[in-house]
């Protein structure tokens, strides 16, 4: 090897050496970084968590006569927003509470699982009985059908708005059937039992007859639960008229002559006018900003360590 050769290695292993030091200085001030950035996240989180609360319960101590607010907000479904759960946690919170003078439940839902929906009816006869000073309103938005409509129909009275929708008092089971399309196509169905009828729900199967009476029955079955509840729960203040358990909707000036609801108005206007304590606190149970935060913050580290963390 020539000198000039060996200068040129000489000055590569060098060069080598020196960038392998920056990047080992940067990759420790990235872990350093990154470490530190974790605990301020835990110490911040932790903070809020403790203030949130803490403020919170304040809040509603120096609260004075009010009426409790409860929402029912979307398809009323098991694990949604508008979960049975997550109702009833609010009206329990909302009868116990010494300064609420009356509650509302304001409804804008297309209805969703009857059972959530006959759990929150349920409950709402429960406290009802329990809590003998308190009453219970239902308020409809936008939208009070189907299982929206069961839970109303347990409340003292029930207000709309005179565009708002409410009825669907029916029940429906819907799916779509492709044994035609697969005879076009030419695909042959494989299904294995263990019972004459465990796949009487399989879309890629013809439909037997006495499958389509059972599914028929049962449907009815259901459809009666929810006429009878319609009935204990309105009295003698619904019309006597079968088409109002057809699954028909009306506006909300039209269900009042029908009796489906009892007058015109909204949850101010309740709040105020009816129950007479204009102030309206909030009760629903919602995520907290720390809980959003966290479950963001959650999703982010799962990214990152999926795709595999590079501080390089």
């Amino acid at each position: 090897m020539d000198n000039q050769n060996k200068e040129e290695w000489q000055a590569d292993v060098i060069s080598k050496l020196a960038f392998s030091a920056v990047n080992e200085q940067r990759r420790t001030r990235r872990w350093n970084i990154f470490f530190k950035a974790i605990f301020f996240i835990y110490f911040l989180v932790l903070f809020l968590t403790i203030y949130s609360s803490s403020d919170s319960s304040s809040n509603l101590g120096k609260a004075k006569e009010h009426t409790a607010l409860v929402e029912v907000q979307g398809v009323i479904a098991d694990g949604a927003e508008a979960s049975a759960d997550n109702i009833i946690q609010g009206l329990r919170a909302a009868f116990k509470e010494p300064k609420a003078k009356a509650i509302i439940v304001r409804i804008n839902s297309p209805g969703g699982s009857p059972v959530q929906a006959g759990y929150v009816y349920d409950e709402i006869k429960r406290l009802r009985s329990k809590y003998k000073d308190k009453k219970l309103y239902a308020v409809v938005s936008d939208m009070c059908a189907s299982g929206g409509y069961y839970i109303a129909v347990a409340a003292d009275e029930i207000y709309a708005d005179k565009a708002s929708i409410v009825g669907s008092i029916g029940v429906l089971m819907n799916g779509f059937g492709f044994t035609e399309a697969m005879k076009k196509v030419g695909v042959e169905r494989r299904l294995y039992t263990a019972g004459s009828s465990k796949g009487f729900l399989d879309p890629f199967s013809d439909v037997k007859e006495s499958d389509k009476k059972h599914i028929e029955t049962l449907l009815s079955t259901i459809h009666k639960q929810f006429i009878d509840t319609v009935k204990e729960g309105r009295g003698k203040r619904i019309v006597d008229d079968e088409k109002l358990f057809t699954g028909l909707v009306w506006t909300g000036e039209e269900s009042v002559a029908l009796g489906l609801t009892d007058g015109l108005g909204s949850s101010s206007f309740v709040a105020r006018e009816i129950i007479e304590a204009e102030d309206i606190i909030d009760y629903t149970p919602r995520p907290s900003f720390v809980d959003r935060f966290a479950d963001r913050l959650g999703v982010a580290m799962a990214s990152i360590f999926e795709r595999g963390f590079n501080l390089q």
